[in-house]
């Protein structure tokens, strides 16, 4: 069920930021389905707290997939935002993803290269071992957290931010993602979701300049509820 202001789940809010919880089926921003995105609904939480009258400023800082849940940064000032942006551009913010995966992979921890080229008609990107035309180099770390009963729980550092760079890696490794059919997972989750939780962000404060690190609880069903 997509967030609304009274269930928004608000993880930090100063004057320059505001970070939340995204639930899993939320639309980062505005997309052709014409669907609430999560900014509005923050824009709208935002003008009801403060009593702003007017349109209320709020910038995108970087976005999750639509059946991600997880932490995600949105800006309140011009200013926080050109900052943060300059910040991901620089890779000074770190961002941790938990995903819940159905085959073991073949070492517990290790680095994945890949080059994505992304299918605009397909909205899905593929994963190369050698540089194509139009491919993007893509380059996660992952280490096995935890062992569940018919899963395993990886824990994943990003080093680029491509496409839908998580699903297409880990599904490239023979373990695709709980619940995401589009890159091989046989079944999908009854809400549509995708075991991909953006669990933490760390990264220093545009304008305070202290450190900044949030954590995001995962959603409430039995398997996330067993990675805790």
């Amino acid at each position: 069920m997509p967030s609304t202001k009274k269930n928004l789940d608000v993880l930090f809010e100063d004057n320059h930021l505001i970070i939340v919880n995204k639930k899993a089926g939320d639309i980062s921003q505005g997309d052709k389905t014409g669907d609430k995105p999560l900014s509005e609904v923050v824009k709208e939480y935002i003008k009801d707290k403060y009593n702003k009258p007017g349109n209320v400023f709020l910038g995108v800082v970087h976005r999750l997939d639509r059946p991600t849940s997880g932490v995600i940064i949105f800006a309140r000032t011009s200013k926080a935002l050109e900052r943060l942006n300059k910040k991901l551009r620089d890779k000074e913010l770190s961002k941790t993803y938990w995903a819940v995966v159905k085959n073991r992979p073949p070492e517990s921890k290790g680095t994945l290269i890949h080059f994505l080229k992304k299918d605009h008609q397909k909205n899905k990107s593929k994963a190369y071992h050698k540089e194509v035309k139009d491919s993007k180099r893509a380059v996660l770390h992952y280490e096995i957290r935890k062992e569940l009963n018919n899963y395993f729980l990886l824990e994943i550092n990003l080093e680029t931010g491509r496409h839908h760079q998580i699903r297409t890696q880990l599904a490239s490794l023979g373990c695709p993602i709980k619940g995401d059919l589009k890159y091989g997972f046989p079944r999908s989750n009854k809400d549509a979701s995708i075991h991909l939780h953006a669990r933490k962000i760390n990264f220093i404060h545009p304008v305070s300049k202290e450190e900044i690190t949030i954590v995001a609880p995962v959603p409430n069903d039995p398997i996330w509820n067993a990675c805790e």
